[in-house]
């Protein structure tokens, strides 16, 4: 009997081990995610860049779609008399992981660096910093005088795309140089230079019970998940889809899912005779079945869209599915018949979507017609990586891919984006039943991200444009 307590503690200590057989430090946690394409946050599109980007810099403020409303970050206050001219008040005392103040010309050079580069800033916030004047007052104050009013200046200024960057970059615009080791106000900094094989955040300032330092792996998402359940990570942010099964089982109270602000719809030529009535769209949205998608060549990476505005911008949540969301392959034939569609090969658009030839082989076989072998001008893959929360940047991106034109639905935009935020969402569900019964678009699905941890570690939450929340997780 004397043997088996040390012995029992020797095993409880070994399944605690870090792979090289060293325990994990009580401040050190340690997280697997997908390689980032960049870190300078107005490039960001993918959920790993947004988790950086939520741990090196203080975004603003948070805007919650469904109630309208920002809650202030790096600024004290963000407000309009007239939504025309507004005011941004910072925080006093804010810095840069490099030392230098986070000031009103901050955000003001930082802006007009965006509009002049190639970054992949969306047109929404494009045109916002298109305003007839941005100037800084003072050093706290950060003045926006439109063409137009908007109302949606409080979601589009919490956009993670326009955080602040420090003198020295706008300086240098050493873009590449500033993406390998960026220089953020956040509550993390970067300890050396991004690596291909991940790097290392180290905590601005002391929080009791939270990570001091994160150790950042990049590689395998299955392979990931595996070394969360061994103890030899604390912390995955992507689970594959054939683990979304076990996931349950083997982190049972260990695992969060979220939206993330990616999505995806089926654009109709709307040019084209073939897809001219609105029938004919309504045909072939009903053709797609979205849940055989998402199980197979979508990997249950997705959502099946119940509605044309996705969770991470949507103003609530309807009150049932839409119509054009669902499959119902005999309605779509009877669609198709009733406009008389002619029995010739459709040409599916070419993409570099991975889903689009799935879907075309899917939906023509649903409602009888055949496919041509090759691509052309036919129905065409749109794929959204949003970087505001704002339903005006979705509908607007769809006007843009379509050529869509109604004057009806042109006034319930301009309304909607003229109107107080949190008073906006009725607006924009009128503008997204317009769409729905024009259908210039199919929706067809939404991304969502997932996380599981490891026990030692707690109080794991995720946004839809911050992914997991670095700085809130706790280690015990």
């Amino acid at each position: 009997m004397r043997l088996l307590a040390p012995l029992l503690a020797a095993a409880l200590v070994a399944t605690s081990c870090t792979e090289s057989g060293e325990p994990p430090a009580p401040d050190v946690l340690r997280v697997g995610l997908a390689t980032p394409a960049t870190l300078l946050p107005a490039d960001v599109h993918d959920q790993s860049g947004w988790m950086l980007t939520g741990a090196l810099w203080t975004p603003l403020g948070d805007y919650d779609p469904a109630a309208g409303k920002l809650a202030p970050r790096a600024a004290e206050s963000v407000t309009s008399a007239d939504r025309t001219t507004w005011t941004v008040k910072l925080k006093d005392g804010g810095k840069f992981h490099d030392g230098t103040p986070v000031t009103s010309q901050s955000y003001v050079d930082t802006w007009k660096a965006i509009g002049q580069e190639h970054w992949r800033a969306s047109p929404v916030v494009k045109d916002l910093l298109r305003a007839k004047e941005i100037t800084a007052p003072d050093p706290l104050t950060i003045k926006l005088v439109l063409d137009r009013p908007s109302g949606q200046v409080p979601a589009l200024l919490s956009s993670p795309a326009l955080v602040p960057l420090p003198a020295s970059a706008l300086a240098s615009r050493d873009w590449a140089g500033f993406a390998r080791r960026p220089v953020g106000n956040g509550p993390f900094r970067l300890d050396g230079d991004w690596q291909p094989t991940g790097g290392k955040l180290v905590r601005v300032a002391d929080a009791p019970g939270k990570a001091r330092v994160i150790e950042l792996k990049t590689g395998d998402a299955a392979a990931q998940y595996d070394e969360v359940k061994a103890g030899k990570l604390d912390l995955s942010t992507v689970v594959p889809g054939d683990r979304h099964e076990a996931m349950h089982t083997d982190f049972s109270q260990r695992h969060v899912m979220w939206a993330l602000p990616k999505v995806a719809y089926l654009g109709f030529p709307l040019t084209e005779r073939l897809f001219s009535d609105a029938t004919v769209r309504h045909g072939f949205a009903l053709g797609i079945d979205r849940a055989a998608l998402e199980a197979g060549v979508l990997g249950k990476q997705v959502d099946p869209a119940k509605s044309l505005l996705p969770p991470a911008v949507a103003p609530g949540e309807r009150s049932s599915t839409c119509r054009p969301c669902t499959f119902d392959a005999g309605a779509g034939k009877s669609l198709l018949t009733q406009a008389e569609f002619p029995a010739t090969p459709v040409h599916f658009g070419q993409s570099r979507a991975n889903w689009l030839r799935p879907l075309a082989e899917q939906a023509s076989g649903a409602v009888g017609v055949p496919l041509a072998p090759e691509a052309g001008t036919g129905p065409f893959a749109i794929d959204l990586d949003l970087v505001t929360p704002s339903p005006q940047e979705v509908l607007a991106e769809i006007v843009k891919a379509t050529g869509y034109s109604s004057d009806g639905f042109a006034d319930l935009l301009k309304s909607a984006g003229e109107t107080e935020s949190a008073d906006s969402g009725e607006i924009y569900r009128l503008a997204e039943n317009q769409l729905l019964r024009d259908l210039p678009v199919a929706p067809l699905w939404s991304g969502h991200g997932h996380a599981v941890w490891a026990e030692r570690v707690a109080d794991v939450k995720a946004t839809a444009f911050g992914g997991v929340d670095l700085s809130a997780a706790s280690l015990r």
